[in-house]
């Protein structure tokens, strides 16, 4: 009588996650927020995995941790798992009827450039159900359940995704403030104020439109988030340096004006993407046209 044999006891399918990540992007920082955990539960897993494989898979080192030649051999393996475990959740969902439509983008366009379309969506789509993740990066297609992303990119002839409008950046501030302003060296009497991401567009654009203006363009304080930036330069607390896809409503209402005319193009454009390949949502392709549509 043929008897089966027992299938091998896998290790813990958190502490096989989080080696995979953090080998993957040869972080364990950088591991934690892929998962959605802290470093020190990733470093937590990858000690569990190790005591029940009974070796170990990094290498501690004075400058942080290196991957052993066996975990490396066993890594993309290990990726091709997760990633195929990744599509027939994917698959799950969408298998769910009436299923929202995931829409995955960067904060400050989330909050100012695809919130404020949102309405007007639900008119011309009343029974359409949307989520709406706000990111600091693109979402990965094989691993990230999304439908579309809406991020900045560099212009790319073959490109995926549709380039919205051209974009650039200048100074913007309320009117009263630009009253005080003639020329760019008047800027050195104001607050400047800053994205924290977007730190040097100060520097880059006095270099582009005013190369002999003696101004610090680091001081003022920096936001973590553009929208805070934009509403301190709303208030009237300084000069922010404005994106055009961002402030162009405030401009266009007379809540904010550009003192100056030069405004610098930018490398990157903002751009919606289709975010996976696989398990289109059924209105994806509409979704996309009406917002493309939009942004005119």
């Amino acid at each position: 009588m043929p008897v089966k044999p027992p299938r091998p006891r896998l290790p813990s399918l958190n502490a096989l996650r989080a080696f995979e990540a953090a080998a993957r992007l040869e972080s364990f920082a950088k591991a934690a927020d892929e998962i959605g955990v802290t470093p020190g539960a990733v470093t937590q897993q990858i000690r569990q995995l190790e005591a029940t494989l009974g070796f170990a898979v990094f290498r501690r080192l004075p400058q942080g941790v290196a991957l052993t030649e066996a975990a490396r051999e066993a890594l993309p393996r290990l990726t091709r798992g997760f990633d195929m475990l990744g599509q027939a959740v994917q698959a799950l969902r969408e298998a769910q009827p009436n299923r929202p439509l995931a829409i995955a983008a960067l904060p400050c366009i989330a909050q100012l450039w695809l919130s404020p379309r949102l309405p007007a969506l639900q008119v011309a789509f009343p029974d359409l159900q949307i989520s709406i993740s706000a990111m600091e990066e693109p979402p990965d297609p094989q691993r990230d359940p999304y439908d579309l992303s809406l991020f900045y990119r560099e212009v790319a002839p073959h490109s995926d995704g549709v380039q919205l409008d051209a974009d650039a950046i200048l100074p913007v501030c309320t009117p009263a403030l630009a009253a005080k302003l003639a020329k760019p060296a008047d800027l050195a009497a104001l607050t400047l104020l800053h994205d924290a991401v977007w730190c040097g567009d100060w520097a880059r654009w006095l270099a582009f439109a005013a190369p002999g203006a003696k101004s610090d363009p680091s001081r003022g304080p920096a936001f973590s988030l553009y929208s805070l930036a934009l509403d301190a330069c709303l208030s009237g607390s300084g000069v922010l340096m404005g994106r055009m896809s961002l402030v162009s409503p405030h401009l266009a209402a007379g809540r904010l004006v550009a003192p100056f005319p030069q405004a610098m193009p930018t490398p990157d454009r903002l751009t919606l993407a289709i975010a996976t390949a696989t398990g289109a949502h059924p209105r994806r392709a509409e979704i996309m046209d009406w917002l493309a549509g939009s942004s005119g």
